[in-house]
């Protein structure tokens, strides 16, 4: 099998950075949108069609009919399979072609000609993993993901907050591992009234990422950010919560994000507190009726900004102390490419 070459030029590893890291999992769309009808969406510039068999299993493959390359997101599902509406060819959860009416028993019948990416529910949202690809529409064998505890944990109640914005993916990863925009960009909301506006910064290795956080101050504001890569990257992070907002402690997100080109990302915060019995019925009221729409008025403010920035925004940088978060995730996510483009990451993949 032979895979096309890549050149490490500062070209390659941006374009590679541009259209989103390969080999891991990430989270597509939320799986309550996923029901009797097809839907079609772009992740890491592919267009992918998602749908669920007869046995309401999830299915993730290319939009594209082996047959015309019609998208199959228009067609219908039928048990097992989907039929594409443009001649009826009928596809296989596992990108089989099983039936062509118009031509029973041609050479396109019985072959595997759909990509189809390994696929899987977490916490209310639809995972897939992008490999690397080859010519043939493989994929390397997907890693073994173990969701954080917030995500999957009986202890942990937890909210899906998804959203589309117009901004570069690696700017809201950029985001999400600077804690001192809270003190300034969300100092006015319910959450992040308190504490200094300078800070001292540190970052501490963990065994799948590394920790950013205020040497000075802990659980005031926005103190601390965690970036992991286990399998899928994310980063993690709690914002103290005042006593009238509820029981179960500090306010944590998980945040994810899938590029769905290279101006637009698909974004996950999943809100969760650490509680059970009576007080995870007493949060999830006063979530829903009181604190979700404070939480979309925080991410309103950070749409704007980072809808704001334009494309090349830091090649205009003159960064200081406090963005230690953002060097050191720029920086791993560089090593991440080039090491996808080596000529040994590919010899170990074909292997």
């Amino acid at each position: 099998m032979n895979r096309p070459t890549h050149t490490l030029t500062e070209d390659a590893i941006e374009a590679r950075l541009r259209q989103g890291l390969r080999n891991r999992w990430y989270p597509i769309y939320p799986s309550n949108r996923v029901g009797p009808t097809p839907v079609s969406v772009w992740r890491l510039g592919e267009k992918l069609v998602l749908w669920r068999d007869g046995g309401g299993r999830i299915c993730v493959q290319e939009d594209h009919c082996p047959h015309r390359g019609a998208p199959l997101s228009l067609g219908r599902v039928a048990g097992d399979r989907l039929a594409c509406v443009y001649h009826g060819v009928e596809i296989s959860s596992a990108g089989q072609v099983l039936r062509v009416p118009g031509s029973p028993g041609c050479s396109l019948e019985g072959r595997y000609a759909v990509k189809t990416y390994p696929s899987r529910e977490i916490a209310g949202a639809v995972f897939a993993w992008f490999g690397d690809g080859d010519e043939d529409g493989e994929h390397a064998e997907p890693a073994a993901f173990d969701p954080p505890p917030q995500l999957v944990s009986d202890e942990y109640e937890r909210f899906l907050c998804y959203t589309e914005w117009r901004t570069p993916y690696r700017y809201m990863i950029d985001n999400n591992l600077d804690p001192m925009h809270g003190a300034f960009l969300h100092r006015q909301s319910h959450s992040m009234a308190e504490g200094d506006y300078s800070a001292r910064f540190e970052v501490r290795d963990t065994a799948h990422g590394f920790i950013v956080e205020k040497v000075d101050q802990r659980d005031v504001n926005f103190d601390w950010s965690e970036w992991c890569d286990d399998g899928a990257f994310f980063a993690r992070l709690e914002i103290p919560y005042p006593k009238r907002s509820g029981p179960g402690g500090n306010f944590g997100i998980i945040f994810m994000i899938a590029p769905i080109d290279e101006r637009h990302s698909a974004c996950f915060f999943w809100r969760n507190r650490k509680v059970c019995g009576w007080q995870r019925h007493v949060w999830q009221f006063l979530y829903r009726n009181r604190l979700e729409g404070r939480h979309w008025a925080v991410l309103e403010q950070d749409r704007v900004v980072a809808e704001g920035m334009e494309p090349d925004a830091c090649a205009r940088e003159s960064l200081y102390d406090h963005d230690i978060g953002v060097v050191r995730v720029r920086r791993w996510m560089r090593q991440q490419a080039i090491a996808q483009l080596s000529p040994s990451h590919s010899a170990s993949t074909e292997a």
